[in-house]
């Protein structure tokens, strides 16, 4: 009796064995006829140290002014909030650039007639606005450093006024040429400024590949500018991205306030030889201010066409109102 169970044992328990090795190989047939595709990984990766990346940076900076035909896109990002933003047809323009901070900028609509005119010196900025109905056309001071009220329905500014032309007035007030300078012309790094340091990390994005139109991953060194303080802290100033695929290249600049605030994106891209000297800039520019609810795009026409290092009078950027418009001073609007 006892021969009979031992016998019978090892078969009763052979077959719950097969049947579940039968269910596991099921499952692993099943899991192996599902692909899932995922984002790649774009390689080779360069490698930098720190001091290579500033030197990377001031390569771009050689250049004390530029002079070139420009197609400008402005965007208003003043409901992207809500997911709205307006954009605008592309415009022809020249721009003026000079170290340190002055800027000239004429937009253009067809047949060359000037649609607008903006300067700044490096202390304030002029708007001319030449066309459009009588009510938008303005010519417009202010004061690169101020910090101007935002002209809207409840402002004291816009009391007594109608809706349109205080929508006007505030979107003047936020197109500042200035913001022009520091994007076209960056400011060099000094890696032995006092108070100034530098940290570099590695980072990975997810991003839409322009090639392909798939997402990828694209691997970037942060290279940090920040200025340290009394009390063991630091304060971020800049903060600058490379491109590490195949080779280092800077592709975007950021720069924030006292507060940490994102106060200027910048994007670079399409780096070609400008001018005579063949220096290699970026031909496409992007500049957005998150702040001031504006993104603005520049694209070089004519790169090998650009003038550089030519030293440009003190008055080609000052506006005058050679047109007779009618002006807003925004600093006399924040006096009593």
């Amino acid at each position: 009796m006892s021969n009979k169970i031992a016998r019978i044992r090892p078969t009763r328990l052979a077959l719950p064995i097969m049947l579940a090795a039968a269910l596991i190989s099921q499952i692993g047939c099943n899991l192996v006829k599902k692909s899932v595709e995922v984002e790649k990984l774009l390689t080779p990766l360069a490698e930098a140290e720190t001091l290579q990346l500033i030197d990377t940076v001031n390569r771009l900076v050689s250049p004390r002014s530029i002079r070139g035909k420009v197609d400008i896109q402005f965007e208003d990002t003043s409901f992207a909030t809500s997911g709205i933003a307006e954009k605008y047809r592309t415009a022809d323009g020249t721009i003026i650039v000079q170290r340190p901070g002055k800027v000239y900028l004429i937009v253009q609509g067809p047949l060359a007639i000037d649609i607008a005119q903006m300067t700044s010196d490096g202390e304030h900025f002029r708007i001319a606005i030449l066309k459009g109905e009588e009510k938008y056309k303005r010519f417009v001071r202010g004061t690169n450093a101020a910090l101007y009220a935002k002209l809207d329905g409840n402002n004291e500014l816009s009391k007594g006024k109608p809706n349109t032309e205080a929508q006007t007035v505030k979107a003047l007030s936020n197109l500042r040429p200035q913001h022009l300078t520091d994007a076209v012309l960056i400011r060099p790094i000094d890696p032995k400024a006092p108070g100034i340091v530098y940290a570099r990390s590695e980072f990975f994005q997810s991003e839409k590949d322009p090639a392909s139109k798939k997402r990828v991953v694209r691997g970037y060194y942060l290279l940090e500018e920040l200025q340290t303080t009394g009390d063991g802290s630091a304060r971020l100033l800049r903060r600058f991205w490379f491109n590490r695929v195949q080779s280092i290249q800077l592709s975007r600049v950021q720069t924030f306030d006292e507060k940490g605030s994102l106060t200027t994106d910048v994007t670079y891209a399409d780096f070609k030889p400008f001018g005579e000297s063949k220096i290699v800039l970026p031909g496409k520019i992007g500049l957005t201010r998150p702040q001031d609810h504006y993104q603005l795009s520049l694209t070089y026409q004519s790169p090998e066409s650009v003038i550089l290092d030519r030293e440009h009078a003190s008055e080609v950027f000052v506006l005058e109102n050679k047109w007779s418009l009618q002006e807003v001073d925004l600093d006399a609007q924040k006096k009593p």
